[in-house]
């Protein structure tokens, strides 16, 4: 029904349009006696087998919903009846910022992809905080966090530490973005001097509460082997607590849309199926190089079940899907979800 009748009507509105409609529909179902109890019946499924503890976290299932679809935390709950074992909200910022000037979304159908500039648009952590303390989440939430844009890099790490100390009572997890390309010169934080400047100042936060929250990196999938070497070797020396493979790309190799509609589009972030093999190489050489010592959550290009199997197969403890349930639909978890049920029963 979703790929025959409500995608393509969705797909018949500007993408930033039909996402806003997806979300106002989940909202308006909170108002409609018994509708999120039918939503959760129809897409949650339960599996002892699926279970997962993780940084010190149970996981209902291994299956999340990567940050940018509810940029501001404000529909965690509606997506949680969605089947999904854990979620990210955000990117969040400490300040509230509009991002970069419309359009900056756009789909490519013949490649099952998108491509977004959106410049990490958000109403800041401490709206995200009012939701939290309001409304308790009912799935394990993880915090995407970054700079502002019009924050120095060099003083990127009091915006990380900021945003940490805000949230920290409130989620589950935290994941510093330091890979979005649509930030300006925000993937140089990738560096080894100024992401060791980030670490010390996310680590200074942590020392001082007496419960460890889990931190996480998210990284480029347009990194050399020998950057990430340097980005492992980081996160293993801080106690990173694992690593997001990947954020979106740059690159626009091996695309079926014609080359002047992707031209005339012009910068920003690919996701979607042409990214799959790139985060999947990724994914499988962190885990080979940091010797299985760093967790990782895949994400990146994962749009059927059987992806999402070769990336836990390539050392992933965790996946995380978006562009994926874009193009699949509401009921795209709870596929993966009996995937993986029925392959470990195997």
């Amino acid at each position: 029904m979703y790929k025959l009748l409500i995608r393509p009507l969705l797909f018949l509105f500007p993408p930033e349009q039909a996402h806003k409609i997806v979300l106002g529909a989940l909202k308006v179902a909170r108002y409609i006696p018994g509708c999120r109890f039918l939503i959760r019946l129809m897409f949650r499924r339960r599996s002892k087998l699926l279970e997962k503890e993780l940084f010190g976290i149970k996981f209902p299932n291994p299956v999340g919903l990567a940050a940018g679809l509810d940029k501001n935390g404000e529909y965690y709950n509606d997506l949680a009846n969605l089947g999904f074992g854990f979620m990210e909200i955000g990117s969040l910022t400490p300040l509230p910022q509009d991002g970069n000037p419309t359009p900056r979304l756009w789909r490519l159908p013949k490649d099952r992809a998108l491509i977004n500039r959106m410049g990490i648009n958000n109403r800041g952590v401490r709206s995200a905080l009012q939701t939290l303390k309001q409304e308790h989440p009912k799935i394990i939430i993880g915090a995407n966090i970054s700079k502002n844009t019009d924050t120095p890099n060099e003083e990127a790490g009091k915006d990380y530490a900021r945003s940490i100390a805000l949230l920290y009572d409130f989620v589950d997890f935290f994941v510093l973005n330091v890979s979005c390309p649509n930030v300006r010169d925000l993937d140089r934080l990738q560096g080894d001097n100024m992401l060791q400047q980030v670490l010390d100042s996310v680590k200074e936060v942590i020392r001082y509460n007496e419960t460890a929250r889990p931190v996480l990196l998210k990284v480029s999938p347009d990194m050399s082997r020998d950057q990430l070497d340097v980005i492992i070797h980081l996160a293993l020396i801080n106690g990173l607590d694992g690593i997001v493979a990947t954020n979106t790309t740059r690159s626009r190799s091996n695309l079926v849309t014609a080359e002047k509609t992707v031209t005339a589009i012009g910068e920003g972030g690919l996701s979607g199926a042409p990214l799959f093999e790139k985060s999947l190489e990724t994914v499988r050489y962190i885990h080979a190089k940091s010797n299985g010592l760093l967790p990782i959550i895949a994400s990146g290009g994962i749009m059927t079940p059987d992806q999402a199997s070769r990336m836990m197969d390539a050392g992933a403890s965790l996946i995380e899907v978006y562009t994926g349930f874009i193009y699949e639909g509401p009921a795209f978890a709870k596929r993966i979800v009996k995937h993986l049920k029925k392959r470990m029963k195997k």
